[in-house]
């Protein structure tokens, strides 16, 4: 079972990190490419989502740490579980206030269900 919780962290830790890094570096670009929002250049708004995002990159750092460190293994998981959790959950709150978003986001929303189920299969895996 441990390769497959190798795995996880290693691939949601990457793709977290990755996300992260794109959107420090450039929301705007970033947020009209992947997600099909158009930012205005509101340094408010530049300065929340650069803010949110640093948060995605040192998540994605903290959970593929798990991958290559077996010390860190169950903090990892869980930082992995509340982040793809926690963001599923605070879309479906937006899905139930606000509406159904467009088409990319809804499919943000199914890899981040994925990735938290597989963060906790792999906590579940680990206590057992």
């Amino acid at each position: 079972m441990e390769i497959v919780q190798i795995v996880i962290l290693a691939i949601t830790g990457l793709f977290l990190t990755f996300i992260g890094l794109l959107r420090v570096s450039n929301p705007i670009a970033n947020y009209s490419k992947n997600s099909g929002i158009n930012l205005d250049k509101d340094v408010n708004l530049l300065n929340e989502i650069r803010g949110v995002s640093a948060v995605m990159l040192c998540g994605g750092l903290i959970i593929g740490s798990g991958a290559l460190f077996q010390p860190m293994t169950f903090t990892s998981s869980v930082v992995g579980l509340l982040i793809f959790v926690g963001f599923a959950i605070g879309r479906f709150i937006s899905i139930a206030i606000d509406g159904k978003p467009n088409k990319q986001l809804v499919t943000g929303i199914a890899f981040e269900l994925v990735f938290g189920v597989a963060h906790a299969f792999g906590l579940f895996s680990q206590l057992m």
